[in-house]
This record gives C-alpha cells, structure tokens and sequence, in this order.
C-alpha cells in the first residue's frame, strides 16, 4: 500500500526540533505548522495552525530534560489533535523519560513509568514509537501499539565503518548484556561483561570482569549516559585488564553534570550517540560523535502510514 502523504503530519514540541525536521526531510513532507510556547504565566500554549481534521498525526517529542516540561507539550499537544478531529496521533517518543522507575525497589515508591503510560494514554495517543526503552517491560504498561526500535544497528554501520580489528563488546553491568548482545551478533564479535555493584545512587563500583578484553579494541554500550560515572569507571577497568582502545555507545545522552568533563578526562577516545536527545552547545565535546535516527524512525512512520508490517525492520 503506497503512503499517503497527504494524510500524514508530523507535529514538533520543543524537545529535539531538528530532529523532527530530519525525520520529515526523510519521508518527504513539511513539518505542520503549529505553535508550541507559552503563556506569560509559564503554563503550555498549543496553537495548530491548520486543518488535521482525519489526518494521521505523528508527535515528535522525546522527553528529555527539562524533563516535565517537554512531557506536558506532548500531552497538550496530543489534547490539541485529539479534540481537532485527528484520525490517529501517534506519539513518537525517542527517549522515554522516567523509564529508570520502572519497578518497586522500595516501600512507599512510584512506579512512574507506568504513571507516565496512562498520562500519555488519556491524553488521546492511539500509539508509540520508541527507541531503547531502559526496560523493554515497559512497553506492557500500555494498552496500545509500541514499536521499540534498537539504535545497535545504527551504531554497528559506524563501528563496521571504522574497519577495527579484535573487537569485544563490553556490556557495562549484567543487565545490558542483551543489548551487547545484538551489537555483538551485528559486528560478529564476542562479548564481555562487566560486573559492579551500586552502593549508593550514582556510584558504581567494578567488582569482576566476565570474558576477556587484553589486546583488543573494546566497545562498551548501554541505553543511557547519564552522569558517565560508571561508564568512566567501566573504561578504567578495562584500561587495567589490557583493552588496547576503548570506545562507548549509546543511545540516549542525557550527560548530566559532570559528565561531560568525566568523559573528556576518561580513557574513551570517542563516545557514540544518536540524536534522541538534542544536545546543546555546553554539552559538546571532541570525544562526542553523534549519529541520527532520522532515517529508521522516518521509515517505522512510513510503514505504519501505508500499513505494512514494521516488524522486517527489526531483522
């Protein structure tokens, strides 16, 4: 079935703009004309400047810091397409935000991944996309179609490009060894795993080191760089146990201070991300290269607009 670009709109908060422009260059549309700002007393303002009346809307907004700002545009947003007569309105959200409470590890906690899932529900999102969920659970706190893309594949042509040899995937804790994994499978490499423990929030400790890194290039990868304590850490062991040179991949930046410092001061020679989280001129750095998920998120909106399956490009 061939798409219908006249019935597909791409709206944009304020969260990562450009990529919203890359994604529509992609398919081959104009972003919708819409106004997303704020009244003089700090509460959202919505103005959509066109007809949507029956049209497929797609709503690009990670949820990215300011974290609770950029969530309640996406809601508002999605009030303001719904109540317009929109057909569909899928909520294309890269980084899923609060995704790290996903469980109770305490009495007296919130599950806020789930809250964050009925927000968006009653707002009137009839679907999502997303790219590495913290918890791939996450996606059974909704009540509508998810489709969780993988940033491995964009990251893999990169490291494919680089023509390394002796290379190992490092996962940083035993809860990513999946996601080494699948890299590990793209670049037909093996893997290792470093264990660690967390004494407290925002500290990690390396205990052990699973596999083995002497005289390779090794790759460390996880879903989320946050401060890059562990992530600098993680390198520092391996830097111990021999790795020749080290690299780190992600797919979400977040770089909270003091991360990039961290990174800079660090054994890593380049850090990979993808451009789910806009980055601003403070955060950037020599070590940093970026990657865009333009193209695989453009391709997922095409295939649910002409109704083919988005499962073959999982493969």
């Amino acid at each position: 079935m061939a798409l219908d670009n006249g019935n597909l709109c791409i709206l944009t908060g304020n969260a990562n703009p450009e990529l919203a422009k890359r994604i529509a260059d992609h398919i081959g549309v104009n972003l919708c004309d819409a106004y997303v700002g704020h009244f003089n007393n700090g509460e959202t303002q919505v103005m959509i400047s066109e007809s949507i009346r029956g049209k497929d809307i797609f709503i690009i907004q990670p949820t990215s810091q300011p974290v609770n700002d950029n969530l309640m545009e996406l809601l508002i947003m999605t009030d303001a397409c719904k109540r317009a007569s929109a057909h569909s309105i899928t909520g294309v959200v890269p980084y899923y935000a609060y995704a790290r409470q996903d469980r109770k590890t305490r009495g007296r906690e919130p599950i806020s991944a789930k809250l964050v899932a009925n927000l968006m529900e009653t707002a009137g999102l009839t679907r999502v996309v997303t790219v590495d969920l913290h918890a791939g659970q996450i996606q059974g706190f909704f009540d509508l179609p998810v489709d969780h893309l993988a940033a491995a594949p964009v990251i893999a042509n990169y490291f494919r490009a680089q023509n390394f040899e002796d290379i190992v995937v490092v996962s940083p804790d035993l809860g990513g060894v999946t996601r080494a994994r699948i890299l590990a499978d793209h670049l037909h490499a093996p893997i290792a795993i470093i264990e660690k423990r967390r004494p407290k929030p925002g500290y990690a400790e390396v205990m052990n080191l699973i596999g083995d890194v002497e005289g390779k290039t090794a790759i460390m990868i996880d879903d989320i760089v946050d401060t890059a304590g562990s992530l600098c850490e993680g390198a520092k062991a391996l830097k111990k146990l021999g790795a020749k040179r080290i690299f780190a991949s992600c797919s979400h930046a977040i770089l909270s201070d003091p991360a990039v410092q961290r990174i800079n001061e660090s054994c890593i020679e380049k850090l990979i991300i993808t451009d789910t989280i806009a980055q601003p001129p403070e955060k950037q750095s020599p070590k940093l290269v970026t990657l865009s998920m333009a193209g695989p998120i453009a391709d997922v909106i095409m295939r649910i607009q002409s109704h083919r399956s988005v499962s073959q490009l999982f493969r």
